[in-house]
């Protein structure tokens, strides 16, 4: 397998040329919202690689990072959807990349009106590394032994904490589009944790990469020319999927999957997917006398917490898992059920998650309800009551 500091100079090298020139091979063919191209100068769409549109998933005023930003067609698109009262950030390793979307920033503020776009220069597995801090320091300590090499990397651990590129949960949304397949495997675990990192608790990542219906075999992974290309780097759909949950993520799902594979190499299938994964399943489990019903369609579900539940059942659940259930993606699968009296969260007893148990009604209704009511004439739609 080609060796990590040799991975990432091919890629560098690659993507060094096609700031320069458009390089077709570099991605796949995306139709992007055409509104949002109009104030976008043709430079930078013509030097744009990419697998998918993450910017599609964003909303007005959220606070958003891309991944491997190149000449920042993802990052002037989004700036756009989350407007004025948003920002967008963008990350890139490549000074050619980093050195088109700089000079186009200004222009495009002028033609929305506003300025909200900013490109930093860090690698996408390190993102509290701020590579132009750490060349400014190097210039004035540059290595020129073994003392000042290991001074260097000291140097960069420091200002890890001190000047991180990106804060830890300070991002609302982490996109990016077709870079995660280009870091090599040993890094690809602390890469799914800093985007983990970064994001807000609530927050989510929305991610458009190459993946393969089956394992890459190490042959193909020797290939300098398949790296730079998306092909040797890509996990298997199965694989992708699992990084997110290892990191801490929930609610992972597919928001689209191509059906037509971008490459096929040796039988291998490559296409293009595009993810959403969420932070915020962390914390305590309180008891506040709660209730959920799954609504089907699927007999039973298993989610991210081992939580098993069947189609139509109350299930007593914590304040933490109810409160998930409540925002997406949870929200349209399930009927919550607040107890009558309220438990606060300063009298509320821990929770036990270990397993999952039904609720019985007596138990959200109090043990001392007894109430009889007449008929509410707002249960139904008038066209359908009786």
């Amino acid at each position: 397998m080609i060796e990590r500091h040799r991975t990432e100079t091919i890629v560098r090298e690659r993507y060094t040329a096609g700031a320069k020139s458009p390089e077709a091979e570099l991605c796949c063919p995306v139709n992007y919202e055409s509104e949002y191209l109009k104030v976008i100068p043709s430079e930078v769409i013509e030097r744009d690689y990419g697998c998918g549109d993450p910017s599609r998933y964003l909303r007005e005023g959220e606070t958003v990072l891309d991944l491997g930003s190149g000449t920042g067609k993802v990052c002037f698109i989004a700036a756009q959807i989350v407007g004025p009262k948003g920002k967008v950030i963008g990350i890139d390793m490549t000074d050619e990349m980093l050195e088109v979307a700089r000079r186009n920033a200004p222009i495009v503020a002028k033609r929305t009106g506003y300025a909200n776009v900013e490109f930093r220069k860090g690698r996408i597995q390190d993102l509290a590394l701020d590579l132009e801090r750490l060349d400014q320091e190097l210039e004035r300590r540059p290595i020129t032994a073994a003392a000042s090499f290991l001074a260097a990397d000291e140097l960069a651990q420091e200002l890890r904490v001190k000047y991180p590129l990106i804060a830890s949960d300070s991002i609302d949304v982490v996109v990016s589009n077709c870079v995660l397949n280009l870091v090599e495997p040993n890094s690809k675990r602390q890469l799914f944790e800093e985007i983990f990192r970064v994001l807000k608790k609530g927050g989510r990542a929305v991610i458009c990469d190459i993946v393969s219906d089956e394992p890459v075999p190490d042959d193909l992974q020797d290939d300098p020319e398949l790296w730079s290309g998306c092909i040797s780097g890509a996990l298997t759909e199965e694989g992708f999927l699992a990084a997110f949950e290892t990191a801490g993520f929930y609610g992972i799902q597919i928001l689209k999957l191509d059906a037509k594979p971008w490459r096929t190499v040796h039988d291998i299938e490559f296409r293009s997917v595009t993810i959403e994964a969420f932070k915020g399943k962390q914390g305590e489990c309180f008891e506040r006398n709660q209730a959920v019903i799954y609504r089907g369609p699927f007999r039973e579900v298993l989610d991210d917490d081992n939580h098993r539940m069947e189609r139509g059942k109350r299930y007593a659940v914590c304040d933490k898992t109810y409160n998930l259930y409540k925002k997406a993606p949870y929200r349209e699968s399930f009927e919550l059920i607040k107890p009558i009296v309220d438990v606060s969260l300063a009298e509320a007893k821990p929770f036990d998650c270990s397993g999952m148990s039904l609720r019985h009604p007596k138990e959200t209704k109090g043990q001392d309800y007894d109430a009889t009511t007449k008929a509410n004439n707002t249960c139904c739609d008038a066209s359908d009551c009786c």
